[in-house]
Order: C-alpha cells, then structure tokens, then sequence
C-alpha cells in the first residue's frame, strides 16, 4: 500500500532521511515513532504529495509520488500536525467547501458531508462555528476533513497533540473505527502508550534511518524484552529457580519470596515449557504470567535520543 525505496531527502547540510526502505501493510494502522527531528514529518510530507525527495522514490497504492502524484492525492487524506481551519465557518459549512473541492455535488454532497459529521461525532455541533469548537473537537473536524472524499488511505501527523486525555480516547477509537473501514493509516505520535494499543505494526526511525518496522511482537523479540515470564511456586522457590537456570531455553531467573521472573532466550518458541517443568519435577505453579513489554521501554532501548 505504501513503499519506500531508498528514500532520502536532505536540507543543505542536514541529511532528514537516509535511505529510508519503508513498508505500510494496507489496511493496518502503522505507528511511526522516533525522537524529534528524527524525519517523520518529512517521510510523511513526501507519501503526501506536498514534498520532493532528493533521491530514492515513494509509492502510494502502487503509484510513483511525483510522476503520479495527481492520482495519488483523491486515494489519501492528510492531516498534519498544525492544520488551519476557516474560523468563519461552521462545521457544515466547512467540510461542504472541502467536499466541493473535491468534486461532490448536490445531494450526494450533502449525504457525504452527514456521514463524516456521524462518523466523527460531530452531528449535533453542524451548526457551530469552527472557532468555537475545542481543541479536541477541531481534531475530529481536521479528521472529518480528510474523509470527506473517501480515501484509501489516512496520513496523520500527530492527531493527539495538545489533547486532553479523554479527547485522546475518543481520538483513538475514532481511529479504531476508521480501521474497521478498511483504510490503511500511517499515524506519528509522541503518544506511545497510545501508539502501542492502537497500532498493528510500528517503525522507529532515528536522526534520518529507519531503525526497525514490524509488529511489536517483532520488536520485542528483537530487542530480547519479549521474554519475561513471572511465576509463581507454592514453596521450595530457590530449588525451583535453579531448576529454570539449567534450562538451554532460559538465560536468566531471579527470585523473590514465592516469586520468579524468568528471562527467555531468543530461540525459545514460547513460554508453556515452564509449568511442565515445574510440574514433571514436583513443584506446585501457583502463578504464570507473560509480562507485558511496553512500547516505550523498547523505543527508549533502540533509540539514542539524537536527531538529524
């Protein structure tokens, strides 16, 4: 759906992308993380039409950015980070000049303008003008706005920011629902706690290079975080630990009273091993419990903090 190949840009002396290879599965949501001025919004500029590469090229639903960039621009919708709004208008008013902007006339129009204004939970503010509406209602609006035209895909530029908590739910779930719609989107986002349950896939990238893409579950496995195992033994907790470290598949157990917290190796294929174990050898499992890895524990591993 989206394809980079050697993608890079540069500003002057600055490198902003260095060979970028990038690969969006379509109808997934991909989260795009990485440090400030680490080059997302420029990657995100580039899918959407609005910026040239200096080199290597970009695709969008099998289309070249650029040479095909008028094709591509009725199949995306783009919201970047800081978008104006006309703040003489109402909401209606609004996105029925952006939906005659994009060619809908007469009733089809206005049945599409009714839609997005459901969709985004916007109905009962149609009449409201755009400058009162709050922050996390001119979001919804800004996301409104790029469905009006019904595209295959979504390039959001930090959609949360500035918002307060509960703006950012409902944020997240109106992003859920656009998913079950089929559309493929590519989101930035500070937010990684957001990011970690929303997002089907993910990509760092740092001071311009991609660092990793993939699922979390890749990423775990990948920065050895995806296997931490807690289990809990009724008694005999030291003989029951020693037993775990003799294990070929595990690299690490410490204990603690009744507890263990055991580190797999890498080429283990999952963590059932360990109650059979336990079992075959006596002991009583009164706990077993994968330990969830946080997204931003990983990004914190992988990264470095440097920008471009």
């Amino acid at each position: 759906m989206i394809r980079t190949f050697n993608l890079t840009k540069r500003y002057r002396n600055v490198l902003a992308l260095n060979n970028l290879n990038l690969e969006v599965p379509e109808g997934q949501i991909f989260g795009y993380i990485g440090p400030n001025g680490a080059g997302k919004t420029t990657t995100l500029k580039i899918l959407a039409t609005l910026l040239a590469p200096t080199a290597g090229r970009a695709e969008v639903c099998g289309l070249h950015v650029g040479r095909d960039s008028r094709a591509i621009r009725p199949l995306i919708g783009y919201m970047p980070d800081f978008f104006g709004v006309y703040e003489d208008m109402t909401v209606d008013e609004y996105l029925t000049f952006f939906a005659a902007a994009y060619g809908l006339r007469g009733d089809r129009r206005k049945q599409v303008v009714g839609d997005v204004l459901e969709l985004t939970d916007l109905a009962g503010k149609r009449e409201v003008m755009v400058e009162a509406l709050s922050r996390g209602m001119q979001q919804r609006l800004g996301l409104a706005r790029t469905l009006v035209h019904d595209p295959k895909v979504l390039i959001l530029d930090e959609p949360a920011s500035g918002l307060d908590p509960r703006a950012r739910i409902e944020i997240r779930a109106l992003l859920k629902e656009i998913k079950r719609m089929g559309k493929t989107i590519i989101i930035s986002s500070h937010i990684l706690t957001e990011l970690q349950e929303l997002c089907d896939y993910v990509g760092i990238i740092e001071q311009g290079t991609l660092l990793f893409q993939g699922t979390q579950d890749d990423l775990a496995r990948r920065t050895a975080m995806g296997g931490l195992i807690e289990v809990g033994v009724a008694d005999r907790t030291d003989e029951a630990a020693d037993l775990l470290r003799n294990h070929p598949h595990i690299q690490e157990v410490t204990a603690d009273d009744s507890h263990l917290r055991v580190t797999l190796g890498p080429d283990a294929p999952d963590h059932a091993f360990i109650p059979e174990l336990l079992i075959e050898n006596g002991f009583r499992v009164t706990l077993l419990q994968k330990e969830e890895v946080k997204l931003e524990d990983v990004f914190m591993k992988v990264t470095k903090g440097i920008v471009a």
